[in-house]
């Protein structure tokens, strides 16, 4: 199986991923803790092997396109967090079943938006450029916007250092060693074959990631399923309004076919698995928010089947290539 093919079938890895996850989770519940001090590790190797997929020499000419930088920090900071809002009123108002709600639908995503940018034709490049910047302006607004929408007390539960950690071993430690890895695969052959091991990764880690994420987390609110099904309808509408408000900014932009299709795909992912040792920092009484924000990742995976064939075919279609084709 090719890397690509393996990319066009990771839906179903990543199904098959959750229902071991879920055969251990209910068969094994004592081995969640071990599971749990995984998640961390896990998540560094699936970004390491994320930000390989595109080089880096690249993405600096991407920075040079401001217009879709300033885009999607708008779509993700300005856009969304009222999109959030307003369909947080169709949340049960419990605190826990909020946090957990607005913490993965104010920070978008940096990992698998790439692949799934890329899958739809979209501009992986202009997107994995983005993710640094993404994810620093999410740590400096989410406590901001918690205390915002949902109280003080809540905001002053969360402390910035699980966060700040978060961004460093996850984010910036992979980003640093890509980096250089990218860097030795130009001089040695030894390296560059490295590399292009590590391509097959991306879709194996992220089912891993969820296998570990889901197994070690599924012992802790199996008594609690109704309350957090309450959240998938919420999730669901996000996944139908942020790729139009999205399309419409970018065709307001006058963005060409594959900035329109990575700004789509910015604006409705999110950053759920990246976020999640924030929501396992909280205290005791938030214990269901992190299951709240994995049920994010399944509704969104799911979304992504069929948003990568939607969007290329209906939302943002090439009409040159359609244009060429019947001439």
């Amino acid at each position: 199986m090719s890397k690509r093919s393996l990319q066009r079938h990771q839906v179903a890895v990543y199904a098959v991923a959750v229902l071991v996850a879920v055969a251990l989770g209910v068969g094994r519940p004592g081995a969640a803790r071990s599971l749990e001090r995984l998640i961390n590790p896990v998540l560094a190797v699936l970004l390491y092997v994320t930000f390989l997929e595109v080089p880096f020499v690249r993405i600096r000419a991407a920075f040079r396109d401001r217009r879709f930088m300033a885009a999607a920090l708008g779509m993700n900071f300005l856009v969304v967090p009222p999109v959030a809002w307003a369909l947080s009123h169709f949340l049960p108002p419990e605190p826990v079943i909020l946090v957990g709600a607005f913490m993965v639908l104010l920070t978008p995503c940096i990992d698998y938006v790439i692949s799934f940018t890329d899958l739809a034709g979209g501009d992986a490049e202009q997107v994995t450029a983005a993710t640094p910047v993404l994810m620093v302006v999410q740590l400096l607004l989410l406590p901001a916007y918690l205390w915002l929408f949902v109280g003080p007390a809540v905001a002053g539960a969360i402390e910035a250092g699980p966060f700040l950690e978060a961004f460093l071993v996850i984010i910036a430690g992979p980003l640093a060693l890509a980096w250089l890895t990218e860097v030795s695969a130009e001089r040695s052959p030894r390296a560059e074959r490295w590399q292009s091991a590590m391509g097959w990764l991306p879709v194996p880690m992220m089912g891993a990631t969820l296998l570990v994420v889901i197994a070690s987390q599924l012992p802790r609110v199996q008594d609690s399923i109704g309350q957090i099904a309450a959240v998938v309808p919420v999730y669901v509408a996000f996944l139908v309004v942020m790729p139009l408000l999205g399309r419409l900014a970018a065709g307001a932009l006058g963005m060409d076919v594959g900035e329109s299709r990575a700004l789509v795909f910015t604006s409705v992912t999110r950053n759920s698995l990246v976020v999640l040792p924030l929501a396992l920092a909280l205290p005791a009484e938030y214990a269901l928010a992190p299951a709240v924000v994995v049920t994010q990742t399944l509704v969104e995976l799911t979304g992504m089947v069929v948003l990568t064939r939607v969007v290329p075919a209906w939302l943002v279609p090439d009409r040159t290539t359609s244009s060429a084709t019947a001439s």
